[in-house]
């Protein structure tokens, strides 16, 4: 049994993380954050690119050269990927939780993703499983550096490292 689950969500990808306890403590260095397979938002990806011909929103052009402006939606497209995409990230964290039996869930994202994932989680997450929110976006950090911040903020234990014995 791991005691955490770690989620760092930014709008593209969602990378999942739980901490390895240690078998023997004071013989080996640890706890060690261990990387799973992530989630990918190929939608908003597309989004820009293919998903509409023109790149500008509102814009439209008459025969006779003048333009006027109307709404295309293209926010209500977006927030719909992004409510996906929790989806599928809240899915992955259930099937994760429970696979690893995990009693506490981590999640780390920028605050208009958290909102969403909020929404989402609240009726789907496990009972035995505690949230915890850092209202920041940390996808970018190495799975070092997030343990290090993570263990900072009192969120995980702290790695420690055990010295070389003398003989």
């Amino acid at each position: 049994m791991t005691q955490y689950l770690v989620a760092v969500v930014d709008g593209m990808k969602a990378r999942f993380l739980t901490l390895c306890p240690l078998e023997f403590e004071g013989y080996e260095s640890g706890p060690n954050l261990i990387e799973h397979e992530g989630l990918v938002n190929a939608e908003r990806d597309t989004a820009g690119q293919e998903l509409w011909d023109n790149k500008q929103t509102g814009r439209n052009r008459a025969a006779s050269g003048q333009s006027h402006r109307y709404d295309d939606h293209r926010n209500k497209h977006i927030v719909e990927f992004e409510r996906r995409f929790a989806q599928a990230i809240t899915q992955r964290i259930v099937e994760l939780s429970q696979t690893y039996d995990t009693r506490r869930l981590i999640l780390a994202a920028e605050p208009q993703i958290l909102g969403i994932l909020r929404d989402t989680m609240t009726s789907h997450l496990p009972s035995q499983l505690k949230m915890q929110e850092v209202a920041k976006d940390l996808c970018r950090m190495s799975v070092k550096e997030l343990h290090d911040y993570l263990a900072h903020q009192s969120l995980l234990p702290a790695y420690e490292r055990i010295g070389v014995r003398e003989r």
